[in-house]
């Protein structure tokens, strides 16, 4: 068996009643979609259907008071979705709150996994 270094990984969410309004794949969406310039072009870059990506978009745009992506229709013009002001913000400041929320568990779980190892991973499953 190799022994592997564990990987300390922390996944946050912030919920709204029963909506998940911000975790890790909301965010890396909220990336898709300013990059792609769509919701349909960012759901092709996640391998994710259109219907889910909406789906998803209209939940955080409910959860907050002001909409974090805005849409245009399609037509000549093209259509489009693009993050509002306030949807950088929070994109940028839950990228800031994960480095250092990374740093502070890789730091304190490192020291924990030090004295109390976890056991290695079997062979067939890495």
């Amino acid at each position: 068996m190799t022994e592997t270094v564990p990987k300390v990984q922390c996944r946050v969410r912030v919920t709204r009643g029963k909506d998940i309004a911000v975790g890790p794949g909301k965010m890396e969406l909220l990336a898709a979609i300013r990059d792609a310039g769509s919701i349909s072009g960012a759901a092709r870059r996640m391998q994710m259907s259109y219907r889910r990506a909406w789906l998803l978009v209209e939940t955080m745009n409910s959860c907050f008071q002001k909409p974090l992506v805005e849409t245009a229709t399609g037509g000549r013009a093209g259509g489009g979705a693009h993050l509002t002001a306030e949807g950088e913000k929070v994109l940028e400041g839950y990228a800031a709150m994960m480095r250092e929320i990374d740093d502070i568990a890789e730091r304190y779980l490192g020291s924990l996994l030090k004295s109390s190892p976890l056991t290695p991973v079997p062979a067939d499953s890495e």
